[in-house]
This record gives structure tokens, sequence and C-alpha cells, in this order.
């Protein structure tokens, strides 16, 4: 595939990745198994791959492409130091040309020679201002990616960074709707529970409100639990009288 025919060709296919993706981490999963199929071929490597993707108030998103970036993942988690979180930070190309010889990252490099891994390049990608991701690709050999190699990745990781930015705000927009609707849900059971209290202690919805937030104080629990809690109180016992926690 020439050169002019394979830009169009990734955006297609990374856009694919994105809408036939049932959410976030399952796209980064199929996103790490194309990533390394594709560098493999065109650096004639056989190639590992994983994504990392930190957004603000989420957990830490990371997939890999096979069980050999497990361990690497799982030292990268537990110490918070690793080429892919230092080119994440950066904004800049991290190269490990060989995992026995450097010294930067000696636990995470460790878990990279047990993987049956040499080499390690890092790439960070271009996300909006609030969210951070870096791809990082994986292989057997000493010295595996050259000048050549690094400009390949560096291409890919361009257009892979778009695609990952519009995944993460397709995640956003739906975590939103999720949130928007439990919060509707927890804001209409709370207004049930208040009128119930209204009903039995003959009082203002202020001074019902003010009850339930007692109860929620005194037991430590939220308000929307102890709301609920007395809607079904209410269905089992109708003729129960005075709410007081």
């Amino acid at each position: 595939m020439t050169g002019t025919r394979l830009g169009p060709f990734l955006a297609e296919r990374l856009q694919d990745l994105v809408l036939e993706s049932a959410g976030v981490q399952d796209f980064l999963q199929e996103l790490c198994v194309f990533s390394a199929g594709f560098i493999g071929k065109t650096t004639g490597l056989p190639v590992l791959c994983t994504v990392t993707l930190v957004r603000p108030r989420r957990p830490v998103a990371s997939a890999g492409s096979g069980p050999g970036t497990r361990l690497p993942a799982e030292v990268q988690q537990a110490t918070g130091l690793s080429p892919s979180l230092a080119a994440l930070e950066s904004g800049a190309t991290v190269s490990v040309p060989d995992a026995r010889a450097d010294s930067r990252w000696p636990r995470y490099n460790r878990a990279v020679l047990r993987a049956g891994q040499l080499s390690v390049l890092a790439l960070p990608l271009q996300l909006d201002p609030d969210a951070s991701a870096s791809v990082s690709f994986f292989a057997p050999e000493a010295g595996a990616f050259d000048d050549e190699a690094i400009v390949i990745c560096e291409a890919f990781a361009a257009r892979a960074g778009k695609a990952v930015r519009l995944a993460a705000r397709i995640g956003a927009s739906r975590d939103l709707n999720d949130d928007l609707l439990e919060a509707l849900k927890s804001r209409t059971s709370i207004n049930l529970a208040s009128g119930i209290v209204m009903g039995q202690s003959r009082c203002s919805q202020a001074e019902a409100f003010a009850i339930l937030g007692k109860v929620s104080s005194n037991r430590n629990v939220k308000l929307r639990v102890v709301a609920e809690d007395l809607l079904r109180k209410f269905d089992t016992t109708p003729e129960a009288t005075h709410f007081t926690g």
C-alpha cells in the first residue's frame, strides 16, 4: 500500500474501531490488536502493543494486544513508572533500545525481559487538554525500533491519537448521560420520600428534606439510600406512621 493510500486507510480503519466498539475499554483493546498487527507488518517485527489512557475523574484505562503485555502493565500500575507514563507526561517519544542495559525503569524493564521482549518504544497521543494517552510497542530484539521504525510509529501515533480522542469524547458523553440518569433517579426517590415524610409529619418540604438529611447523617449513608429505604418501607407497610429513621 502506497503512502498516499495509507493515510486514508488508517483514518477509516481507526474510525471503524471507534464506531464498532461497545465502549472505551473495548476500543482500547481492539486498538492494541490492530496497532500491533499494523506496526508489525510495516516494520517486519513481531510487535506487541499497549495503550494507556488517563481521564479526569476516571480510573486509568489500559489495554494490551496479548498475554505478553500483562506483566509490564501490572508493574506499571504498581509503581507508576514506565516508558509509557514517561511519554504520557513529557509529550515526547521515549525509546528503550535494550531493556537489559536501561537503568531508568529497572523494575519495569525486568518485567519486559520476563515477557520475552527487549525493545520498547513509547509515544504520546494528542488528546483534548483534560486527557492524555500513550501507545507503547514491544519487540523481542534489541535495537528493533531504529530511526525508520520510529518515524513509522510516530506517524501511526498521530493517526491513532485522533481515534482515541474521539473514543474518549464519546465515552465522556456516555458517562455524563449515565450520571444524569442516576441523578434523576436519585432526585425522584428523594422527592417521593420527602412527600411521604411531609404527609406523615405534617411538615413543609424543606422540613421533610431536613429530616431525611439528618437520618442520612446519623446513619452515615447517602441521602438516596435513606430515601429508597423509606420507599420500600412505605410500599410494604403503608400503615406505618411517623418516620424517625
